[in-house]
């Protein structure tokens, strides 16, 4: 999927001159946490979101420091926290040259900078306009349209078992010379050791998402791996694929 796939068309942006009262009423009434902001020529010159508002005079949240730290911190950095914290016009708040994508640019590359820059929402553009907005409930709608119930499979059992195996040959984390699968019926059960108890959670959900499994059995033992110590037998319970 591209950023085209799942964005929000419908950009509601602010101006730089307008006031924080009026930002604030935009983003309340459409339920929105976060505004491009557009100056008169149609270019982007910054964002500004909820995260914005958060150290106000107003609410009595100001940002608190020993004196000896605002030393430190220097008069440039103080006063533009003051502006922040002060300012009346959105220009003055706002978060400036924020990153932006393109609409060809992929899920991955989206979360990437999603996590790298700690933002919720990236804008994308198409040159200089902004043609959407790509936030978490996007990625959370985009997962949702492909999470859905495997589809029916008539694979047999010998061919579960060797999706299965094939799947885990790839993941840094599972110990496939510690472990055996055993396909009947399409009930997958596992057998082995594990040294981690996630690696047992791990092993039971690659099984599920394999095509034409019905259920997974765990026969994991999982021993210490410094002493030889077993912690915990394997639950013999079967759980339900999907």
């Amino acid at each position: 999927m591209k950023a085209r796939d799942v964005m929000s068309s419908r950009v509601v942006s602010i101006a730089p001159e307008a006031t924080i009262q009026d930002a604030i009423k935009a983003m309340l009434e459409n339920r929105i946490s976060g505004l491009p902001v557009i100056d008169r020529t149609g270019a982007m010159v910054g964002i500004v979101t909820e995260g914005d508002f958060l150290r106000r005079a107003e609410t009595g949240t100001l940002r608190k420091r020993p004196r000896w730290l605002e030393i430190l911190i220097g008069p440039n950095s103080l006063a533009t926290d003051y502006v922040r914290s002060h300012g009346r016009r959105v220009e003055e708040v706002m978060t400036r040259s924020p990153v932006t994508v393109g609409e060809d640019a992929t899920l991955d590359e989206i979360v990437s900078i999603m996590e790298r820059k700690r933002v919720k929402r990236v804008p994308v553009m198409r040159g200089r306009e902004v043609v959407g907005i790509v936030s978490r409930a996007n990625l959370l709608h985009a997962l949702a349209s492909v999470s859905r119930d495997l589809p029916p499979s008539t694979a047999t059992d010998a061919e579960i078992r060797t999706r299965v195996l094939d799947e885990l040959s790839r993941q840094p984390w599972a110990p496939i010379a510690l472990i055996d699968v055993v396909v009947k019926d399409g009930v997958v059960s596992l057998w082995g050791s594990i040294t981690e108890a996630k690696q047992g959670e791990a092993l039971k959900v690659c099984a599920e998402n394999i095509p034409g499994v019905k259920g997974v059995v765990s026969h994991l033992t999982w021993i210490e791996p410094m002493s030889g110590m077993v912690i915990s037998e394997g639950d013999t319970g079967t759980r339900k694929a999907g």
